[in-house]
């Protein structure tokens, strides 16, 4: 097994599923983190006011999916659309996560145990 840190997401715009094989010390086995939920903005005044709270809630979902990304020394990203892509620049575009090496691909909807088997297979773990 690597003693490398690594983690691993699927994502799309309401929800991420993160998969890492360490802590804050260590690197040992790969484990599912609680899933990271996306604010979704309902019903606003107008347009512009309804474009910047998704632009906000975006950031706020991106920050925590950052948070339990600290310490990675790879990341793999998948998922549908572009949203993966949409992460990757928001962490290259963060001072600890500039020089993060981080894959990307494409995957329609996986349940947490599915993504769990994708990100140990990826890293071959």
């Amino acid at each position: 097994m690597s003693e490398k840190k690594l983690a691993g997401l699927w994502i799309d715009s309401e929800k991420a599923v993160v998969v890492k094989n360490h802590d804050a010390q260590n690197a040992f086995k790969f484990f599912l983190c609680s899933p990271v939920k996306a604010e979704i903005q309902h019903g606003n005044s107008s347009e512009n006011a309804g474009n910047n709270a998704e632009r906000t809630n975006k950031v706020k979902f991106f920050k925590e999916v950052e948070h339990l990304l600290t310490n990675s020394q790879e990341v793999y990203i998948t998922g549908p659309g572009k949203i993966q892509e949409e992460l990757k620049h928001y962490l290259h575009d963060t001072a600890q996560f500039k020089n993060l090496d981080i894959t990307l691909d494409t995957a329609q909807q996986m349940s947490d145990e599915e993504v769990l088997e994708k990100v140990k297979n990826h890293f071959n773990a």
